[in-house]
């Protein structure tokens, strides 16, 4: 089969002429929907309404609700979002752990980002939007690992992913599974506890 024939799926593939100024407009409307509604009260018709995009042109471009929201992931994914660089290992965990805090600790913060990970669970497409969504933001912070092998506070070899992704967990667990607040002292608490387990070779390799 040619490319020129294959039909892309909505929402998966960039058609070349939507313009940035359209596309941005519908992710916010996408993000203010599933604020206000959740994934289930997102509408179509809810998006054209308020990103002023018609509604045939919405839905010839994004094609449904799961297409429009993969497509705000995919968005929020090409921004130029980069890792904080304080100078030392323990530093740059605790401005990461401070991010998800301020992200998901006020109800308010946390209602667009919360929507997309209900979004996840019923929704194929959804869910593989938000694994892509989050693997790249862990690959960007594993640059923080790297630079603390480099000064010698960490030792080579250290398993970055798994050191970033030990930092964000025990936020997210209470954020979202047990519904208990987060604050910037938990996640200076939680910031410190794995650096001290870095520097104990905790997460080299041969002790996972």
């Amino acid at each position: 089969m040619s490319t020129e024939s294959a039909t892309p799926t909505p929402g998966t593939v960039r058609p070349g002429g939507r313009t940035a100024r359209t596309r941005s407009a519908v992710r916010d409307a996408v993000l203010t929907g599933l604020a206000e509604h959740g994934y289930p009260g997102l509408t179509v018709e809810y998006v054209a309404e308020h990103s002023g995009v018609h509604k045939t042109t919405v839905y010839r471009r994004w094609g449904s609700v799961e297409g429009l929201v993969a497509d705000a992931l995919d968005l929020a994914g090409e921004d130029a979002w980069t890792p904080p660089d304080t100078g030392s290992l323990e530093g740059d965990l605790r401005a990461l752990a401070r991010e998800v805090t301020e992200t998901f600790g006020s109800a308010s913060a946390a209602a667009a980002p919360t929507a997309f990970i209900a979004a996840a669970f019923q929704s194929e497409r959804a869910a593989e939007a938000l694994h892509t969504f989050y693997t790249g933001r862990f690959a960007r912070c594993e640059s923080v690992v790297r630079r603390a092998v480099d000064r010698g506070e960490a030792p080579s070899g250290t398993d970055a992913a798994s050191v970033v992704r030990a930092v964000s967990a025990p936020l997210f667990f209470r954020a979202l599974i047990t519904r208990e607040p987060i604050d910037t002292p938990l996640a200076d608490q939680t910031a410190t506890a794995v650096a001290t387990a870095v520097r104990a070779g905790a997460y080299l390799p041969d002790r996972r």
